[in-house]
């Protein structure tokens, strides 16, 4: 699937904005905010109590994966503040946040009855052999340098964001899209802060994966900047 189109036109649009009541791309958004935000619902949806087999094979596929993505920039991060912590808080501050992903995720996994594929939850493991083999990767040069470790954070930002779009152009449900939006605002403002430490060493940054026009967008907007994670 093209998904170029739909990712410019959300980066610039209306996703972030109405999403940033739900999230600043921090902790605090789980299980409670997605009941409220379902809570607000018509009174015709609330009548209509959700079929938990309803989800399609890709949107079930996309939420397992999406629980491991997050894992993975959770278990990055750790494994990064464990030997550049003493330069910076980014990779402490961010792992918090991911960890709340996580959950958000796994609170989707319960909602719509999909078998977790967290089945170890120790740092590094993964069942998704591509996840597996990424996390590897990731860490193996993150720890090479601390300015290495700054791009595979932004990197993983970076895939996040595309990988999370891709997921809500594939889903019709609510509160699915509610949590997808807010995993993409959590993302927008980690590659902010990152982009923010790798600047301050004198580099000028430059897009991993997504077009240089969207991260551009994305590093011009203040909306989602957290005033903990834009300097170190």
């Amino acid at each position: 699937m093209n998904t170029k189109p739909f990712i410019t036109a959300t980066l610039i649009g209306s996703m972030f904005a109405s999403s940033v009541a739900l999230a600043a791309g921090g902790p605090g958004y789980g299980k409670q905010d997605l009941i409220l935000a379902e809570a607000t619902e018509t009174s015709s949806t609330d009548t209509d109590v959700e079929d938990e087999s309803s989800l399609t094979e890709i949107e079930t596929d996309d939420l397992k994966y999406m629980r491991e993505e997050e894992k993975l920039a959770r278990d990055v991060y750790l494994t990064m503040d464990q030997y550049w912590g003493q330069q910076t808080q980014v990779f402490a501050r961010i792992a918090l946040s991911e960890e709340d992903h996580t959950s958000t995720v796994d609170y989707l996994l319960e909602k719509f009855d999909v078998e977790d594929p967290v089945i170890n939850d120790t740092i590094g493991v993964f069942t998704n052999e591509e996840l597996q083999a990424l996390y590897n990767e990731l860490v193996a040069k993150g720890k090479t340098s601390f300015i290495n470790a700054l791009y595979v954070g932004a990197l993983i930002e970076e895939k996040d964001m595309r990988d999370i779009l891709a997921a809500i152009n594939q889903t019709d449900e609510r509160p699915i899209i509610l949590a997808y939006s807010n995993l993409l605002d959590g993302s927008k403002s980690h590659l902010q802060a990152f982009v923010s430490v790798i600047e301050a060493q004198g580099l000028t940054y430059e897009a991993q994966i997504l077009d240089p026009e969207e991260v551009e967008l994305i590093l011009e907007d203040e909306s989602s900047l957290d005033d903990d994670d834009d300097e170190d």
